[in-house]
């Protein structure tokens, strides 16, 4: 057996700095950006910090709702969806995340579309 999506982009520490940079995409993206400016953002980061790695194969400590909870009312467009994966993508890139394990993080996010836009 392989090792895990988590094991492969380098454990916690690793992906709490992926985390950190891909919510800084979000706050300065003008696409999402308003979305975030009355959030927490140290909340935010240990949130989806532990989102991610619970995610990703790695120690399950998140405790917080699930993605239909969170976005329920908040009406996100496909454009602002697409603009979340992009914000991944250049924090995986400039990570220097595998390719592979790059498609891995973008399709276990474009799965969770349905559960985030128009809710």
């Amino acid at each position: 057996m392989g090792a895990s999506l988590y094991e492969r982009l380098g454990g916690t520490e690793k992906i709490e700095k992926i985390v950190d940079m891909l919510v800084d995409n979000h706050i300065n993206n003008p696409e999402i950006a308003k979305r975030f400016a009355n959030t927490d953002v140290a909340k935010a980061k240990r949130s989806a910090a532990d989102f991610f790695i619970m995610g990703t194969g790695g120690p399950n400590n998140y405790t917080g709702p699930d993605m239909v909870s969170v976005h329920k009312g908040m009406n996100i467009s496909n454009a602002e969806f697409m603009a979340v994966l992009d914000d991944a993508l250049d924090a995986l890139e400039k990570n220097n995340v595998g390719q592979r394990e790059k498609e891995e993080v973008l399709f276990i996010l474009y799965s969770m579309k349905n559960d985030v836009t128009k809710q």
